[in-house]
């Protein structure tokens, strides 16, 4: 596997910023460094009062309509209410290279001539600096030897928090530890409310058919720079990931390339804002197998895509349609690369949250229970019998005719009321197995309970395929429903950790158990075992491909 970063093509940075390091270096960052303000939950804000100018737009007087941004320059406060009244653009024109200012509320970079937000590593160490002890202050607008850094390396989006106090104060905090992490296991840094995207990557991380796959070098950057003219290319930049998590630095790693990238192919979602873990996971295997994908003419939605997306998360639902006159079947198979279950135990069509008499699910096993129980369709959704030939009322069952190697539950628990035109988050408990056999929910099971348990066979029976699965990782998300917190667990050698954005810290079973659980994460358990096996806990050399490969798994 190709461990050199050298031959990644950076994006290319703003000339409005690169114009401005050139000429004023990192001044400006030191004389705001302790007017940064940042949350629990990773947001950064400019906190006003403590700077000299007031929390109003200079040219406007305007303090709370369109956005606040403070120039590096002069500390003028300049808003933008909108392209036609941009006070920031203004701003830049009246003064010569005061274009990069500060998002007051968000704490970011940004350029007026291009209207957008721009990165910079040394703005994110700045911001890091203030809230991390033992990380050394810029002072003069340099530190120590970034003074002989040239333009291009300040400039790029390989953000790395070199440092032996981070590196001090990142084993300090995990004060449970009684030996060495893991390999692999190192923290993600929160680029600004990113950890929708932190927890998922992971349990990408660590998930051991994309981890064989990545490190096993199935995906070379050179070689697909070589064969592809896309100069973005998602899996690179994944593969880019995987050699730095398990090149053994243990100092927090910055996924910004990443992002970039991911920005760039989902357009839509190319925001600072928090988004939904659950979409981006997705997201993710369908950007994986856009370019996975391409050799073969099969389709995200059949069997026959052998990128890693779909040899590892892809699997298949069975919904029956039976008749209640007749008794006549329908059954169509669905492809999933994961399972959504419902939290409540009201019918999930319901218009609104009116649904008290029914107790809640209180497991894993009860969602999956009422996932696979028959339900009684609507008047309005009566099924077209072929036996009957007119419209009938008529029952649904769903099963899984296809288990996948790494199984994805969804906890639904954020609920949407199109008739009240209200949502809500379901912030009830539920437990969850840590062992969990799949078989009484296979199509065959519930096909053979449906007739009595008569013992018959019928078409690719799954009797044969594994049904036993592992957890080996949880997201939860705390919080309200317009903001709140994502934290991934992951259950490595039997033990533990919480991957809080950049801190790791070993944790207990019951800590895990008591949390709220929105996303899990199941491995077929022979997959598990073996996993366990190759992933070493010994003192780590700077080696990357020190992994097995397991046999049969990507």
């Amino acid at each position: 596997m190709c461990s050199s970063n050298s031959l990644y093509t950076n994006p290319k940075p703003c000339k409005h910023l690169a114009d401005y390091k050139v000429k004023n270096g990192l001044c400006g960052y030191s004389l705001i460094q302790d007017s940064f303000r940042t949350t629990p939950y990773g947001k950064t804000t400019l906190e006003l009062s403590k700077l000299e100018t007031k929390p109003r737009c200079s040219i406007c007087s305007g303090c709370c309509k369109g956005r606040l941004y403070m120039c590096l320059m002069c500390s003028s406060v300049v808003c933008c209410l909108s392209p036609e009244s941009n006070h920031a653009l203004l701003h830049s024109h009246n003064e010569n290279g005061h274009e990069i200012l500060v998002d007051v509320e968000r704490g970011e970079l940004y350029c007026s001539v291009c209207c957008d937000q721009v990165y910079d590593p040394d703005f994110d160490k700045a911001v890091m600096c203030k809230h991390l002890m033992g990380f050394s202050r810029i002072e003069n607008g340099v530190e120590g030897s970034e003074l002989r850094l040239s333009k291009r390396r300040r400039l790029s989006f390989g953000m790395d928090l070199d440092s032996k106090n981070m590196k001090r104060l990142f084993f300090r905090r995990d004060h449970k530890s009684k030996s060495c992490f893991p390999l692999g296991l190192r923290g993600l840094n929160n680029l600004g409310n990113t950890c929708f995207m932190n927890c998922v990557l992971q349990v990408l991380l660590h998930a051991p058919p994309l981890r064989n796959y990545f490190l096993g070098d199935r995906h070379n950057r050179e070689i697909c720079r070589k064969m592809s003219s896309d100069r973005l290319c998602l899996p690179c930049d994944i593969d880019l990931m995987f050699s730095a998590v398990f090149s053994g630095d243990r100092t927090p790693y910055s996924p910004a390339r990443f992002l970039y990238s991911w920005w760039q192919h989902s357009e839509n979602l190319a925001t600072y804002e928090q988004q939904d873990a659950h979409e981006f996971f997705i997201s993710m295997l369908d950007r994986i197998h856009d370019k996975e994908g391409k050799a073969s003419l099969a389709t995200k939605d059949n069997g026959d895509c052998q990128c890693i997306a779909h040899r590892a998360f892809y699997g298949l639902l069975r919904s029956d349609v039976t008749c209640a006159s007749c008794g006549f079947t329908s059954t169509t198979h669905d492809p999933c690369m994961d399972i959504s279950l419902d939290l409540s135990a009201c019918n999930s069509n319901r218009k609104d949250f009116a649904c008290k008499s029914s107790k809640p699910n209180e497991s894993l096993i009860g969602c999956l229970d009422l996932f696979t129980r028959p339900e009684k369709l609507g008047s309005d959704q009566k099924l077209y019998c072929e036996n009957c030939q007119e419209k009938q009322d008529a029952l649904k069952q769903m099963s899984i005719k296809k288990l996948p190697l790494v199984l994805c539950f969804h906890i639904k628990r954020f609920e949407h009321s199109p008739t009240r035109k209200m949502s809500r988050k379901i912030d009830r408990h539920m437990q969850f197995p840590f062992s969990l056999d799949m078989k009484p929910y296979l199509a065959s099971s519930i096909v053979r309970k449906r007739y009595g348990n008569r013992i018959f066979s019928f078409d690719n029976d799954e009797s044969d395929v594994s049904t036993e699965f592992e957890i080996f990782a949880v997201v939860t998300h705390s919080g309200m429903l317009e903001s709140g917190h994502y934290v991934t667990y992951l259950r490595l050698r039997n033990q533990w950790y919480k991957c809080d954005d950049a801190w790791i810290t070993e944790v207990d079973e019951e800590v895990v158990r008591a949390s709220q659980c929105y996303l899990m994460y199941y491995v077929q358990k022979m997959i598990y075992h073996k996993s366990c096996e190759d992933v070493s806990c010994q003192p780590m050399s700077l080696r990357a491909d020190t992994f097995v490969p397991i046999a049969g798994c990507c």
